[in-house]
């Protein structure tokens, strides 16, 4: 059996860090940013997005609401303020929270997130210090309902 790699951990950080680039960096900044205008007076939970669709990057806080329900995540923020300005295709993706350790996006989000793009897609996760971390939507979220569940279930009740 082989031995484990001792610096495995180690390893995977220094691959990760060497595909950050200077638009990754723009997209942390752009989500440290969003993060310091969270409206979140009820968790005190604030988190900052940001989005890449080509060359334009949109930025999202978290807006949190007294009935919870109404609230948005700020990855849903920034994705709908891209989707506005007329885009429709999400590259990357950073996600700021104040946890040591980062978070990774909610279901919802990772739902939105995988309406606006594919199983690759670079998911940055950080805190106001640093990038924490890289994964891939695939890695998030493996099994996405998308448009051609739909198509499915549409061809199904055609047969009945």
């Amino acid at each position: 059996m082989p031995k484990p790699k001792k610096n495995s951990v180690k390893d995977a950080v220094a691959e990760w860090r060497k595909l950050v680039t200077s638009s990754t960096k723009k997209l942390y900044q752009l989500a440290k940013e969003a993060q310091t205008r969270s409206y979140s007076p009820y968790s005190k939970y604030p988190v900052g997005a940001s989005v890449r669709s080509g060359r334009q990057f949109f930025a999202g806080t978290n807006v949190e609401n007294a009935s919870y329900g109404a609230t948005i995540c700020a990855e849903r923020v920034a994705i709908v303020t891209a989707v506005a300005a007329g885009h429709r295709r999400i590259d990357e993706i950073c996600l700021v929270t104040s946890n040591s350790e980062g978070a990774a996006p909610c279901g919802m989000c990772l739902q939105v997130i995988s309406e606006f793009s594919g199983p690759d897609t670079k998911l940055w996760i950080a805190n106001p210090k640093e990038i924490l971390g890289l994964y891939r939507l695939k890695e998030l979220f493996g099994f996405r309902f998308t448009k051609k569940d739909l198509k499915l279930k549409s061809k199904q009740a055609q047969r009945r």
